[in-house]
């Protein structure tokens, strides 16, 4: 049996963000980006959602965890479904449940846009 060495792929969401915003002024396309990522976090549920899904043990949280939030559950899958399309959750189906994880790379690149630069 032979065994091939495969090379890692980058994930996508460490472009998804950009430098400090200390270290340069973002260019329009990265304020656009950075701004779906905030805007979808400036949702009180949606905060929580998200912590609750990037604090859960393991990094990844069923809805069937996390939907005791104050809402409906239907209002609960809208939030979550705009999560997703911000890029800051990811989801798979595993029977009739979904588990949701946040990608370690969304929350270093969110992390790295608010540190201070690093002085020359």
């Amino acid at each position: 049996m032979t065994t091939k060495v495969l090379p890692l792929l980058e994930p996508e969401a460490v472009a998804v963000c950009c430098p400090p915003l200390s270290e340069r002024p973002l260019t329009a396309e990265e304020a656009e980006r950075t701004a779906v990522m905030f805007k979808a976090l400036g949702d009180p549920v949606r905060l929580r959602l998200f912590s609750l899904v990037a604090s859960h043990e393991g990094g990844e949280a069923c809805v069937c965890d996390i939907s005791d939030v104050g809402v409906s559950q239907p209002t609960v899958s809208h939030h979550l479904k705009k999560l997703r399309e911000a890029g800051l959750l990811s989801s798979e189906r595993r029977g009739t449940w979904v588990y949701y994880r946040v990608e370690p790379s969304v929350l270093a690149a969110m992390g790295q846009l608010l540190v201070r630069a690093a002085a020359a």
